[in-house]
């Protein structure tokens, strides 16, 4: 039985993303393209690595700049996700969609991934897409953890001291961030690529293709 077959079809009328989730979903991209860019501003400022990111790439302008924008994302990320937490618990979200797979299952969406035969249907989360969700949510709480480290360093000594000092924290956080981009670029290429998936989180609206790929 192919995955499609595993739930439910929707109707192309019928909401595949609620409008939460939508909203949810387009201010973490908003958020971490600001914190992204103007956290390479930052790194610029002071690598610790022999390569420094293109300034056209950068954001801030600036080091004091480049802050001011970097901790103004994180607020709003920050907000964003207490907000998505608690409609996760209360609506049922997590439990329903973003369960961890079982082993079975996720081996055996994982094996049609490497097939190219993995569908992805708007509103519909398969095994691998879950475990790499809960990943991101891990690797957004690194990163917010580690920043607030470097931030403050003395006030909050024993988070710092729990993620090896300063320079180490400097590094947690800036694989945290490696981690982050090469999730948004699978991310953005899958959307890209699948029929209907970035308009459905628009608009909310179940592409005509998961009729097909429900039936």
């Amino acid at each position: 039985m192919a995955y499609g077959e595993t739930r439910s079809s929707f109707s192309s009328t019928e909401t595949a993303h609620p409008l939460f989730i939508r909203v949810a979903h387009w201010v973490n991209a908003f958020a971490l393209f600001i914190m992204i860019l103007s956290g390479w501003r930052i790194y610029d400022a002071s690598p610790f690595y022999p390569f420094e990111f293109p300034r056209e790439f950068t954001l801030g302008g600036w080091l004091a700049g480049a802050l001011s924008l970097h901790f103004a994302a994180m607020w709003l990320l920050v907000g964003n996700a207490i907000l998505y937490l608690v409609y996760g618990l209360l609506s049922g979200h997590f439990w329903r969609d973003i369960r961890p797979p079982g082993p079975r299952s996720f081996w055996r969406d994982f094996n049609l991934s490497l097939q190219g035969r993995l569908q992805h249907v708007a509103g519909r989360y398969n095994a691998v897409q879950r475990l790499i969700y809960i990943g991101v949510s891990f690797m957004l709480l690194v990163a917010v953890l580690s920043g607030l480290a470097m931030w403050k360093p003395v006030q909050l000594q024993e988070l710092t001291a729990l993620l090896g000092g300063f320079e180490t924290a400097r590094r947690v956080h800036f694989f945290a961030m490696v981690g982050l981009v090469l999730f948004i670029v699978v991310h953005v290429t899958i959307a890209a690529r699948t029929p209907g998936l970035v308009k459905s989180m628009i608009t909310g609206r179940a592409p005509p293709e998961a009729d097909e790929a429900g039936r």
